[in-house]
């Protein structure tokens, strides 16, 4: 039909703890949504998989965002910028991005991560 109707699950290390709700019938999804949650100090990754609603059938798999230890080792201040969502079944053609801000606050003995998702698209 030419839209989706996207939410995204957040993973800590394969673990689903956050569903969003859906945003019907769009393309460029806004949820305004802020969650937190304690990682844990030797957590491997937070990834985001922006899903498509389906009420006939399974819900597809968008793509995703993978964050990793090593990729907030490189950026120690944090980033933002537009990542590319990578394929999670390989016979699907994935096709969309994620405009994402990465920081790291705190010091080294009270550390947070913060993840904002700023647009999708």
């Amino acid at each position: 039909t030419g839209s989706s109707d996207p939410y995204c699950i957040v993973k800590i290390d394969d673990e689903a703890i956050i569903r969003t709700a859906t945003v019907w019938k769009t393309l460029s999804p806004f949820w305004g949504e802020e969650y937190e949650v304690h990682l844990q100090p030797a957590f491997h990754s937070v990834s985001i998989y922006v899903m498509d609603e389906d009420a006939l059938s399974r819900d597809d798999v968008i793509g995703k965002v993978c964050i990793t230890r090593d990729m907030l080792a490189e950026h120690p201040k944090g980033y933002s910028g537009w990542v590319s969502l990578s394929e999670v079944d390989p016979d699907e053609e994935v096709q969309g991005e994620i405009h994402l801000r990465v920081e790291v606050l705190g010091s080294q003995g009270g550390r947070r991560l913060r993840c904002t998702v700023l647009e999708a698209r």
